[in-house]
Order: structure tokens, then C-alpha cells, then sequence
């Protein structure tokens, strides 16, 4: 088991809770790392377990691979929609509704996702690598040797930003505020990033602002392959209203950007806490194929998925009642046991790597996962031909929250 792995103490609070007193909801155990006790229990001694009090309210915990799966694949009865709350354990606020493709049921879902997939088919995708491969070159080319530096900052974000730039064929010097934006999205009031709803609302309705100047530039030209030219030109797509363009926007944003950029960074992280790991991948590059899901599927960079009972249901023996909040933990499902052999090693020749519910499953999988596993791929790929080794010098600096896993900061420094 790695480092990583082991709660801090050498016993977590989590075996002498009560189960009902188990709250793993709370952002502070994700900012702090210390979550996976939580989980093991909850897998062991309650795998669908209610919270009857949180900061969000009531909810419903799954934790285990096939319960996840039971819930992610049957949207007849658990509901994505914006207006019952959406996808996240966090309501989506009522009077600032921002629909998006991801947050809809069929057979509206079906149609706009429809509208962007070509973006990520394989013929697009095959034009798109040589793209991705000399600006990751290019990056990596540019970082000092032998000094430390923020890898979230130089690679993560950078490469996952030019990315999304390209996608939306967003104006390339401006591409940071795509980033922001992302961060804006997904952040909690009063952490660093925003400090308060209001300022996020404006933030995201400059996002707005921005997306419809583009929006009015595309409708009146020729249509194009970027995913704003694609939904300005469609029929399903066409006449949206402000609010649902900006909520297909973010959830673009976000889905281009923070699973890539979490991924990017835990990989250094698995690598560093399992050198024989980075030693077999060293000696043998041809792993990389099979080393990227297992890097997302170790990082699970969204931790959750949630959804809204549109009936009463039983689940495991517990009844559920017509608009409980059910919360899926992928997180939690991709260390099963049950699902999963040696759940909390990274093995980076594993032999079923792609077992795993980092991207979902059911109607909502997530579109761009091809796209995500080719940038994950290329970039390994060019750092092997350069890089003995990315070597960690200190603690990364994880994100407060419960939905994005992921890294604000990632000391490391280049080993020639």
C-alpha cells in the first residue's frame, strides 16, 4: 500500500464513528487526503449508507462498483436533471440555472450531446494528435532541468488550456481565462478561488458575455469543426437560451480541462510513490497505453456523480424515497475489492486497466474520454524521450472540495 494511502494517524477517526455520525462529504477530508478510511468502512459495513446531516443537506452514499453501476446505467430512475439538482452533491442553485447536456434526462440529453461528439470521434481525434504532440514537446522543451518548479501550473493546466483553445478555437492568448473559468465553476465560496456565490455568478456571466461574442461570430460565418461553430449551426442546438448555452459551455470547460489536468498531475504523483513502478515504465515505454487508465482510475478525478430518485426504489436492502439525492463515489468504487484485485496498488501493466468508473457509465460516459486517455498518452510519451525522471519535492497542495479531485500545486524538479 502506498504512502499515500495511509491515514495520517495511525487510526482514523473513521473506525470509531458511529455509521451515522459518517459524513464523507466534507471538502476538508479530500484537501487533506485523509477520505479512503471513510470509504473502506462504508464499502465494509454499509455500502449504500444514508447521511441524514450534512452541508448539503440529506444524501445517499454508494460506494461500491456494482452499485455504482446499478445507479450510473438506469436514468428511468435516477435523474440528472438541473432542475431537481443536478450532478453534483452541491444543488444547483434554482434562481441561477444553468442547464447543460449533462444535467438533462432524454431525450433533450441524447440530442444536444449528439451535437458535440464529432469533436471527439476518431478521424478528429487523429487530427488532433499532431497538434497536441508538438505543443506538448514545446512545453516540455521550455521547463528548466534541475530546478524545482509548479508542474500543475507549467503542464497540467498549460497543456489541458491549449486543448480546450483549440476545441472551442478560442482566442490562444486569452486561453488562461478558459482555466479560471473552470476553476470558477467548480469551487466553493470562501477557499481561495471565489468568495462568494455572487462573485462566481458574475464571473461566470462575463464567461458568458465572452461565449456570445464568439457565438455571434460563428453564426454568421461558414460552419466550422470547433464545438461553438457546431452547436451555432445545429438544429437541436441553435436556439438555445443564454443560460443553457452558458451551462453547455462550462460543462465543455470543465470537462476539457480539470479530469486532463488532475490526471496530468496524479500520474507524477503515482509514479513518484511507486518508483517500481516508474522504474518498469522507464525500462519499458511500450507500457504508456496501459499505464493512462490506470493513472485516471488511481486519481479519479471527480469524485462523485450525483442523482435525484424520481421514484421510490430499493437499493441493497435500503429503501429510497422519490427525490432523495443519491451520490455515486467513484472514488471509492474504483478501490473495490470486490471489482477490482489489489484495488490500492498502482500497476501500471494491470490486466484489466480500463475497468474502472473514473468517466461513468450509461448515457452520461463521459464524451471526451478518448480524447483525455490520447492527451494522457502523448504527453507521457514525450516526456520519456526527454526525462530520466519528474522527481516530487514536496507535499502537493490538493483542491478543497468533494467533486474535483485534484491538485492546486505540485512541487517537482526534472531529473535529466
Amino acid at each position: 500500500m502506498s504512502a499515500h494511502l495511509k491515514p495520517a494517524e495511525p487510526r482514523s477517526p473513521a473506525h470509531d464513528l458511529p455509521l451515522d455520525r459518517i459524513n464523507v462529504s466534507q471538502p476538508e477530508l479530500f484537501r487533506t487526503n485523509s477520505f479512503w478510511p471513510y470509504f473502506e468502512r462504508l464499502r465494509r459495513d454499509d455500502p449504500v449508507h444514508f447521511c441524514a446531516e450534512s452541508d448539503y443537506g440529506p444524501y445517499w452514499s454508494v460506494t461500491k462498483y456494482a452499485d455504482i453501476m446499478a445507479v450510473d446505467t438506469n436514468h428511468q430512475t435516477f435523474s440528472s436533471e438541473a432542475s431537481l439538482g443536478g450532478i453534483t452533491i452541491r444543488n444547483q442553485q434554482q434562481d441561477f440555472l444553468l442547464p447543460m447536456f449533462i444535467a438533462m434526462d432524454p431525450p433533450k440529453h441524447d440530442k444536444q450531446r449528439k451535437v458535440v461528439s464529432p469533436i471527439v470521434a476518431p478521424e478528429n481525434l487523429e487530427r488532433l494528435e499532431g497538434t497536441i504532440r508538438s505543443r506538448a514537446a514545446k512545453m516540455l522543451d521550455e521547463l528548466p532541468v534541475g530546478e524545482t518548479f509548479d508542474w500543475v501550473d507549467r503542464v497540467s493546466i498549460e497543456l489541458t488550456t491549449q486543448m480546450l483553445a483549440t476545441l472551442f478555437d478560442f482566442p490562444f492568448e486569452e486561453r488562461r481565462k478558459l482555466t479560471r473559468w473552470s476553476d470558477v465553476a467548480t469551487a466553493i465560496p470562501g477557499f481561495g478561488i471565489v468568495d462568494s456565490e455572487e462573485q462566481r455568478r458574475s464571473e461566470l456571466l462575463e464567461c458568458g458575455a465572452y461565449f456570445t461574442q464568439l457565438w455571434n461570430e460563428r453564426v454568421n460565418s461558414e460552419p466550422k469543426g470547433d464545438l461553438i461553430s457546431m452547436m451555432a449551426h445545429s438544429d437541436v442546438t441553435r436556439n438555445m437560451e443564454p443560460r443553457e448555452y452558458l451551462g453547455n459551455v462550462i460543462l465543455l470547460i470543465v470537462g476539457g480541462n480539470d479530469t486532463t489536468r488532475n490526471s496530468i498531475t496524479g500520474g507524477v504523483v503515482a509514479l513518484n510513490e511507486n518508483p517500481d513502478q516508474y522504474r518498469k515504465l522507464c525500462d519499458n515505454p511500450s507500457l504508456i497505453p496501459n499505464m493512462v487508465p490506470e493513472i485516471i482510475r488511481w486519481q479519479t478525478p471527480l469524485a462523485h456523480m450525483r442523482r435525484t430518485a424520481l421514484c421510490d426504489v430499493e437499493l441493497k436492502g435500503k429503501q429510497i424515497r422519490k427525490g432523495d439525492k443519491v451520490v455515486m463515489w467513484y472514488v471509492s468504487g474504483n478501490r473495490d475489492e470486490e471489482a477490482i484485485e489489489n484495488p490500492n496498488a498502482f500497476i501500471i501493466d494491470r490486466a484489466q486497466p480500463r475497468r474502472h468508473l473514473s468517466f461513468g457509465f450509461g448515457i452520461h460516459r463521459c464524451v471526451g474520454n478518448r480524447l483525455a486517455e490520447m492527451q494522457l498518452r502523448i504527453v507521457w510519451e514525450e516526456i520519456l524521450k526527454r526525462f530520466r525522471k519528474i522527481e516530487v519535492m514536496g507535499e502537493p497542495e490538493r483542491i478543497y472540495s468533494n467533486f474535483v479531485k485534484g491538485y492546486a500545486s505540485l512541487p517537482v524538479r526534472i531529473v535529466r
